[in-house]
């Protein structure tokens, strides 16, 4: 395997697994001066791919957090993946406008609605056309660091999440728990080279096989960005659902299934005892349907501790099994042949 990685993993992402808790303290920093001027009680985050990943994961945070903190009102979080901004971006909303490369046509469109409507506005990008567009008019921009060549938007999730939270503690919406986080950040950096070799021993179990992610509601981020994951590193289909939802629905196409699948289940072993039945019987059928099931464990901890060790694994996994096709897990050729295609 070693050979592989000098032969495929031209672009070296096996460096930049191993330092994604790194990412925290860089994005709390970028973002620790940086005041939004404006009355809100919700936020909008316009973006695309890797750059929308925040939003799923700040819902997470935020409910784990407001069960803690009470004196916090709920802060409504929004997404937008469109060319158009949505009815809720309009009133009272700060609009977070996502691209990791500035260039994102889709993010783009939104900005200039926005702009259009002089609506609250703050741009994260690494640069392009995004921070071009914020500093003609004068909207707060944070600039993202490029930390490697060819680097990934969907690498930049621990960036994007720190900016986001350090403005929202900043604008008073949600307490500072960042020496929290960073304290986490430093037990994954421990713990992500220990996750290599299970991720590696997943990945030998996935060749040839279609993933599916389960999680629950509470963890819906999770499942969705494993599935991302694979689809982006290891170049393959892959899908992803919840419980309950899906024992009223999706379960029932297994059935008669059509293709090998590969369920990868994450349980949160604190979550709520029905679900943790259902995922124990729901294993039991489909293992008698002649699926293959892995039940993962969540592990315990601070909440960003417990998203980003479960996506490290998924890191590893996805990185391993590109591998495994003698594929290089870094570039993503479909979408910039796609995005040549639309320029024509």
């Amino acid at each position: 395997m070693n050979k592989n990685i000098k032969t495929y993993d031209k672009s070296n992402l096996r460096q930049v697994i191993l330092t994604v808790p790194d990412q925290f303290k860089e994005g709390f920093s970028l973002a620790k001066n940086v005041k939004i001027s404006g009355n809100f009680n919700k936020i909008m985050i316009s973006g695309m791919g890797g750059s929308a990943l925040p939003g799923n994961i700040l819902r997470t945070y935020q409910n784990n957090l407001l069960t803690k903190n009470k004196e916090y009102a709920i802060l409504k979080i929004y997404q937008n993946r469109f060319y158009n901004l949505p009815n809720e971006a309009y009133s009272k909303c700060l609009n977070i406008i996502c691209s990791h490369s500035g260039n994102t046509e889709e993010t783009i469109a939104s900005f200039k609605q926005a702009l259009n409507k002089n609506l609250l506005c703050v741009g994260i990008s690494s640069g392009g056309k995004i921070e071009e567009m914020c500093k003609a008019n004068n909207i707060p921009h944070i600039k993202l660091p490029i930390p490697s060549e060819n680097f990934q938007p969907r690498m930049a999730t621990g960036h994007f999440v720190s900016v986001i939270i350090q403005l929202l503690i900043n604008a008073n919406k949600l307490p500072d728990r960042t020496s929290e986080i960073l304290k986490s950040a430093d037990k994954l950096l421990k713990l992500i080279p220990t996750l290599e070799s299970q991720g590696k021993l997943l990945a030998k179990k996935l060749i040839g096989k279609t993933p599916i992610i389960y999680s629950t509601v509470e963890f819906k981020p999770l499942s969705l960005i494993w599935k991302i994951k694979f689809n982006e590193n290891s170049k393959i289909p892959a899908f992803w659902n919840v419980f309950p939802e899906l024992n009223h629905n999706e379960f029932v196409g297994f059935t008669n299934p059509q293709a090998n699948y590969f369920i990868i289940m994450l349980r949160n072993k604190n979550g709520h005892p029905r679900n943790l039945k259902r995922y124990n019987i729901t294993t039991k059928f489909l293992q008698q349907k002649g699926i293959d099931v892995e039940v993962i464990d969540i592990p315990e901890g601070e909440i960003m501790y417990r998203l980003f060790s479960s996506l490290a694994l998924c890191d590893w996994t996805s990185y391993y099994l590109a591998l495994e096709y003698k594929i290089d897990p870094t570039p993503v050729d479909m979408v910039n042949d796609l995005k040549k295609e639309l320029t024509k």
